[in-house]
């Protein structure tokens, strides 16, 4: 019987030295993966942008907004290799902490209705799918995908 490996996890702020890993994981993980340019931006505007890193290995990341009285998330990204090791609540368990710190009432997100799995990860976490977004997502060319929104009171 072969154990799973787990590295020792810490959070660290997303910084741009950790951006060609972080593409790396975007681009796999995506069919419309953000750029280098968005999260630049992000930074710039002073997001909340997070990296998880295993050692020297980047496992996963996010993206949050904050806005009055709640938090976007924007982008949540376990790297291929660690899914489903938990990484992700993980991940939101970070992002709860900080967003009740700020005050916060409220974590929204959208996800690619096609994107099942990270419904369940949200679903099981408490979101709850509260709407829909028509043609939100870039999809196939001259196509688009809805988004469902979720929330989770804090």
């Amino acid at each position: 019987m072969s154990a799973v490996l787990q590295p020792q996890a810490r959070l660290e702020p997303l910084t741009e030295a950790l951006l060609d890993a972080v593409l790396r994981v975007e681009h796999n993980a995506y069919s419309h993966p953000w750029t280098r340019g968005n999260f630049v931006d992000s930074m710039q505007v002073g997001y909340q942008l997070q990296a998880l890193m295993g050692e020297d290995m980047l496992l996963g990341y996010f993206v949050a907004m904050e806005g009055v009285d709640e938090v976007h998330l924007l982008n949540i990204t376990v790297a291929s290799e660690f899914q489903g090791q938990g990484w992700a609540r993980v991940m939101l368990d970070a992002l709860t902490l900080w967003s009740r710190g700020r005050g916060a009432q409220w974590l929204w997100l959208e996800v690619r209705v096609s994107n099942v799995r990270a419904m369940r990860v949200y679903e099981a976490y408490g979101f709850r799918r509260v709407g829909e977004r028509k043609n939100y997502y870039p999809d196939q060319p001259n196509r688009r995908e809805d988004a469902v929104v979720m929330s989770l009171k804090l």
